[in-house]
């Protein structure tokens, strides 16, 4: 089967006239069809959706599975072997190389996009520009600069949006949030996250010999925005996320999972402050391990709260456990005035146990969701936007993006999140807005 880029384009469905309609209104499709006659959405929640997937290796392969009972009419990735996998399963998709001739394609609907971090940005707003609603892995960029991007242009074209982290979507992260909101610890001041990640190398340099491109990558396209480089199988598949000019690390990697809760309960917003200690981190590498400290100014009614990341293995001192009990690989800690918090394992807790034995759980104040995947397809048609759209998810990883500026950095930063500036250190700017290589822009222009 052919995956030339410029062989044939995704067919255009001329089943409905909504489709039709999308693709001639382009960017301005977002506000039309939230703005439809209810007649018309109700009838749109029942039509299937003309998905493409940008990225079908790995977790791009969940991500598949995840929208297959929506009409997937297009497939691209750069490794042929994923590819080939993807359209074995929907050999009615058309195949692409180059997620940029996808995107030029008439007759899309939504795009899911599952490449390395470091091009989430460069696709999706391109999708964004074409009026396409957007999936996008987390964290939902690589830099700082590209999440504030993201968030503004999917409010400018009114489209449907969902960052993958899946958690968001849980009944047990929205009981989390409803014990802290409700008092249940009593303000809160302190809070730990942690992770057993990475699990991939880290903490080393580029490797320095040059073996030969396979036969089933595409290593220009790989690249993408990034800075050239030879070929070595230490970045693909998976092990890029060590790399700072692929991927963000362990703390890109988990924190918008990990840290999710803390953001949500608490309603941080940006930090004012970030420092880090860790190991082995370099021009190259993100480190070892590292342990980030986030400063966040008082919220209205809420006291200032520093909130800690964990990795590498290390984890908060929780004397109040139970005898015998550790804490688990992932979780995070919330620490009150009145006591403590633990959300790991898929529940939150409140420690000491007695103060669980006496607890009463608050009544639920916030919706339950139909499934992650559920809520963007719906959004799509129509319906409540999802809950980690980008208004949610372009703040949340901004925050966490600041861990590895200040890991980067090597010393305390002062951030201005209105600004999108470090007060103390401008010449940190340029690990806030990354350059893109030759041919690649941000904007779709070169």
């Amino acid at each position: 089967m052919s995956t030339n880029p410029n062989s044939s384009r995704p067919e255009v469905s001329s089943r409905t006239t909504r489709r039709r309609f999308l693709s001639a209104t382009g960017t301005a499709l977002g506000a039309a069809w939230l703005g439809a006659p209810a007649l018309l959405r109700a009838g749109a929640a029942n039509e299937r959706l003309n998905v493409a997937l940008i990225g079908v290796g790995g977790r791009g392969s969940d991500n598949l599975k995840g929208v297959a009972g929506e009409n997937v009419v297009a497939l691209c990735d750069v490794d042929e072997r994923s590819l080939g996998r993807a359209a074995a399963e929907h050999p009615k998709a058309k195949q692409f190389r180059d997620f940029r001739k996808l995107l030029e394609s008439p007759g899309i609907d939504a795009v899911v996009v599952t490449t390395p971090d470091h091009t989430h940005a460069v696709a999706s707003m391109m999708a964004m520009r074409a009026g396409r609603h957007v999936y996008c892995e987390k964290p939902l960029t690589h830099s700082v600069y590209e999440a504030r991007q993201m968030t503004l242009a999917a409010r400018e074209h009114g489209i449907a949006t969902q960052m993958g982290n899946g958690g968001h979507s849980s009944r047990t992260i929205r009981e989390c949030v409803e014990w802290v909101r409700s008092g249940a610890i009593g303000p809160v001041r302190e809070v730990h996250a942690w992770s057993n990640r990475p699990i991939w190398p880290q903490g080393m340099g580029r490797p320095a010999d040059r073996p030969r491109v396979p036969d089933w990558l595409d290593w220009d396209l790989w690249l993408g925005p990034a800075p050239e480089r030879p070929y070595h199988p230490a970045y693909h598949p998976f092990k890029w996320r060590g790399f700072w000019d692929f991927g963000t690390g362990a703390l890109g990697d988990m924190g918008c999972h990990i840290m999710d809760a803390a953001f949500w309960a608490l309603e941080l917003g940006a930090p004012t402050s970030v420092e880090s200690e860790s190991s082995g981190v370099n021009r190259e590498t993100a480190p070892e391990w590292s342990r980030v400290r986030y400063g966040f100014p008082a919220r209205g009614d809420r006291p200032a709260v520093r909130l800690t990341w964990h990795d590498g293995g290390r984890k908060p001192q929780v004397p109040e456990l139970p005898e015998g009990q550790e804490l688990s690989d992932n979780g995070s800690l919330f620490i009150g005035d009145g006591g403590k918090l633990l959300y790991e394992r898929g529940r939150p807790r409140l420690l000491p146990e007695s103060l669980m034995r006496d607890f009463t759980p608050p009544p639920e104040t916030l919706p339950r969701s139909i499934g992650h995947y559920a809520e963007w397809i719906a959004a799509c048609k129509g319906g409540p936007k999802a809950g980690s759209n980008f208004d949610y998810a372009g703040p949340l990883t901004e925050m966490v993006l600041l861990g590895n500026l200040a890991l980067r950095f090597g010393r305390k930063i002062e951030w201005d999140g209105a600004g999108l500036r470090v007060t103390n250190a401008p010449e940190a700017a340029r690990l806030v807005r990354r350059e893109y290589r030759k041919g690649w822009s941000l904007t779709g222009h070169v």
